[in-house]
């Protein structure tokens, strides 16, 4: 077999690595959340979710405030919620993060590079073992070029295949 294009090698390995996942889709170790975000960043997220270990959330984004986008990622750990009377699956969540991104500077024709670190801690609210919802609060800290914090956060949702 050959391939005319990497694009269509691409579309292939796509499609036989959809083929490949289980019929029923849930949320257990190993399992890929796909979703989007809205607040500030609004954005697209996937996350590779893991019950014993940390889970890695990864976030392309864009700050409308700052004309800034970025790419986060955390590693994540999650820690059930209990309480009496409640049926709902809930956890909280935790985790060190980084993200690099391209700054638009108002009055400036050069775009400015920013690297620095953040941490997220927030809720989840498993509907199912195939979608959940989340609220989530990130303070970050760019190093690069200049030393500055900032918090962002914003409610999202994940379905996981």
């Amino acid at each position: 077999m050959t391939f005319s294009s990497p694009r269509t090698l691409l579309l292939t390995l796509v499609f036989a690595g959809v083929l490949a996942l289980p019929a029923e889709a849930q949320r257990t170790s190993g399992a890929v959340g796909l979703g989007g975000q809205i607040g500030e960043p609004s954005g697209l997220t996937l996350k590779v979710y893991n019950e014993t270990a940390p889970s890695y959330d990864f976030l392309a984004a864009w700050s409308f405030t700052d004309d800034f986008f970025f790419l986060n990622a955390h590693a994540q750990w999650n820690q059930d919620i209990t309480a009496e009377n409640v049926n709902q699956d809930f956890e909280w969540f935790f985790g060190p993060g980084a993200f690099i991104g391209v700054a638009d500077r108002s009055g400036s024709t050069d775009d400015e590079a920013i690297l620095g670190v953040s941490g997220r801690i927030g809720l989840n609210f498993i509907i199912n073992q195939q979608f959940e919802l989340y609220g989530q609060v990130t303070p970050r800290i760019s190093v690069i070029p200049d030393t500055e914090g900032d918090v962002g956060g914003g409610l999202g949702f994940r379905y996981y295949f």
